[in-house]
């Protein structure tokens, strides 16, 4: 093989894998431009190095270890937050970009320029639907979301903050699963209440209602809430 084609090779991996990373960095992810760009480099470079070995019997081999080797790297950008896990997408990103690298190390240019297409269309235009459909009601499926309202209060208004979240929940659709409190340890006059309330229909909107109802009560500092798990029965 020419120095040529080596670097015609190597550039086009280069070039597809930075488009794929250059959705990654613009959507602020972990794994973005250049680590896109230097997957897809360093796959089409073992594959080259299989290419240029007159005496490999089955060029894809060096291939195939990239595809199972790419996964410990894609699994660096997998976090697990509690019960929810994030980087999945980011992670199936970098192995996708090292298949774009492998074809275009083996002079498949026009596949891999389909291949990068193909990529940029499930990240972009798959997003989108994605996000609707979770937004649908879960009722009549086997899915329940769990929400969890978090408010940090001072030790003395911690009675009547628990009573507040009862009684919000109370006339809702969302059952409440857990209720307890928990004395900050930096601060230690100030605690922490928590409230799990376990729903089959997604409503972001009435979690919205009790945290602006609760940050104006006297003595709270903090509150949020979070969808900490999806329960298959």
């Amino acid at each position: 093989m020419s120095w040529i084609e080596f670097t015609l090779r190597l550039g086009v991996a280069l070039l597809l894998g930075s488009v794929v990373g250059l959705e990654r960095q613009w959507r602020q992810r972990m794994a973005g431009l250049r680590t896109s760009a230097l997957v897809s480099t360093g796959a089409a470079l073992f594959v080259l190095l299989s290419v240029m070995t007159p005496e490999e019997a089955s060029p894809t081999r060096i291939a195939a270890q990239v595809v199972s080797g790419i996964g410990f790297l894609a699994g660096g950008v997998i976090l697990r937050e509690g019960a929810n896990v994030r980087g999945l997408n980011t992670a199936a990103t970098i192995w996708c970009a090292a298949a774009i690298g492998c074809l275009a190390g083996s002079g498949w240019f026009t596949q891999a320029f389909i291949g990068t297409l193909v990529i940029l269309v499930a990240n972009i235009l798959l997003r989108p639907i994605g996000y609707r459909i979770n937004q649908q009601p879960l009722k009549g499926t086997e899915v329940e979301l769990c929400y969890r309202c978090s408010v940090i209060c001072s030790s003395k208004h911690e009675a009547h903050i628990r009573a507040l979240l009862l009684q919000a929940v109370n006339p809702s659709r969302m059952r409440l699963r857990a209720l307890h409190s928990e004395d900050l340890e930096s601060t230690p006059d100030k605690v922490e209440v928590e409230a799990d309330l376990v729903t089959q229909e997604r409503d972001d909107a009435f979690l919205e209602t009790i945290v602006s109802r609760l940050s104006l009560e006297t003595g709270v500092s903090a509150v949020s809430w979070q969808i900490i798990e999806e329960e298959y029965g």
